[in-house]
């Protein structure tokens, strides 16, 4: 065990494979959960070297990545865990958001760097996956306890982030603020690095438009789904679960384009209009009262009652599992646009497809976030700012770009859009990692 303020990960002694890395001293895990796919996050079902991927199957199942572990002690004595979770670089640095969460573990982090790297690898941006955080919880933490946690997470995990070897970005309870606190306390030891992290202030070498980035995201690929249904956005009927920088912006973004939405719910509660909501109105009200609950520019209801809402498209934008095998048959969208990570349960999801629903899957449509930070990341290597218009135009480029390749996989094999998704990703993970020369004598099996 390390004594107090020690590092665990100091003892571990890494070794990188083809396709990932593994751990010589893996510590035992007491959980019976299969490693990397806790809570409802799972990865479509493939045979064994199925002919379309270019790998052998060890490359997406789910593979002993290193996690680097810190326990330090913020200024009220409490003892906090850290976590970093690093799956795979073939692509590039990895990349993956930090989270500050009571219910914050391994198993989690491992699930979500995971599909880190299929979706950065499904958007085309060059990063690996990875995922971290602190089983801290912030609502009951003074900004100087949460700022000292962090710069005793970042002194004891300086060695195992970078611009070019792992790059954090927000997650939950984590935001721009604690970014920069970041940025500085790594540049403390390497000089001056904005690169470091991503979701950075606009005037700590922030990007513009990061803010509404995924939901601007959930809007391109819906564009594209419709498209593809010869239907627009105008008269198109939209329910979003969940108000929180996601669903708000989607919401918003959406609307602007002639679409009406016609009702929204999060944790507190439902508000419905058939002629379409006041967003900015509930937008104002949300701020003021923490929850759409009370907003009275609709009708209220129940909030369970969002998933199976009547209306063209659904947006779940809030939680994990939310459509699950006792409400999937009851769902009225035949279009879902996946603004959560994975909102939607396995059962569910063949419940779905069976119906003939299309899923635009998380890995594809909330990966307008991790695409802007991506230009935030490239902007601070450059050291040259772009402007909002050049971001949106860039993001809205990378978005449909990435919904016509994984519909081109999923017409060629006849395969739902997740599936497809999985298969471009593992394809071009596959493609680097085999690419690099200490992998040029090994089979393509």
């Amino acid at each position: 065990m390390a004594r107090e303020g020690e590092t665990v990960f100091s003892r571990l002694r890494i070794s990188r494979h083809a396709t990932h890395f593994r751990a010589d001293e893996p510590e035992k895990r007491t959980s019976d959960r299969p490693f990397g796919c806790p809570r409802g996050v799972f990865l479509p079902s493939f045979p064994r070297n199925p002919s379309f991927l270019p790998v052998s199957e060890p490359l997406f199942s789910p593979s002993c990545a290193p996690t680097w572990k810190s326990n330090f002690l913020a200024i009220s004595l409490q003892s906090y865990e850290g976590f970093r979770v690093q799956h795979n670089m073939a692509r590039g640095p990895m990349k993956g958001g930090l989270r500050y969460h009571p219910a914050m573990d391994e198993d989690h982090a491992s699930a979500l760097a995971n599909l880190m790297t299929w979706k950065t690898a499904v958007i085309d941006v060059p990063f690996g996956g990875a995922k971290g955080g602190i089983n801290c919880d912030p609502k009951k933490m003074t900004e100087a306890d949460l700022h000292q946690v962090t710069v005793s997470f970042v002194e004891q995990m300086k060695e195992v982030i970078g611009p070019t070897i792992d790059i954090p970005a927000p997650d939950v309870n984590t935001n721009a603020k604690v970014m920069g606190w970041i940025m500085h306390e790594y540049s403390k030891y390497n000089g001056f690095s904005p690169a470091v992290v991503t979701g950075k202030p606009l005037d700590l070498f922030g990007s513009e438009g990061r803010d509404a980035a995924t939901g601007r995201g959930v809007m391109d690929v819906l564009g594209e789904a419709l498209a593809e249904q010869a239907k627009t956005f105008d008269g198109t009927t939209v329910a979003i679960q969940g108000f929180g920088n996601v669903g708000r912006n989607a919401a918003r973004l959406i609307a602007e384009q002639g679409a009406k939405i016609v009702a929204v719910a999060d944790h507190t509660g439902g508000v419905a209009s058939d002629a379409g909501l006041d967003l900015s109105a509930l937008a104002t009200w949300v701020s003021e009262h923490d929850g759409v609950k009370g907003f009275a520019g609709g009708e209220a209801f129940n909030s369970a009652d969002i998933i199976t809402w009547k209306a063209d498209v659904l947006v779940p934008a809030a939680l994990e599992a939310a459509i699950h095998k006792d409400n999937a048959a009851d769902v009225k969208a035949r279009i879902i646009v996946e603004g959560a990570n994975a909102p939607t349960t396995p059962e569910a999801d063949a419940i779905l497809n069976e119906r003939g629903v299309l899923i635009v899957p998380d890995i594809l449509a909330n990966a307008g976030g991790v695409t802007v930070s991506y230009f935030e990341w490239v902007q601070n290597i450059q050291q040259f700012k772009w402007d909002e218009e050049k971001v949106n135009a860039e993001l809205d480029k990378k978005m449909s770009r990435a919904y016509r390749s994984v519909r081109e996989v999923a017409n060629t094999h006849q395969i739902d859009l997740r599936t497809a998704a999985f298969v471009l990703a593992i394809r071009r993970v596959g493609k680097a990692a085999l690419a690099r020369v200490h992998l040029r004598d090994q089979p393509v099996l």
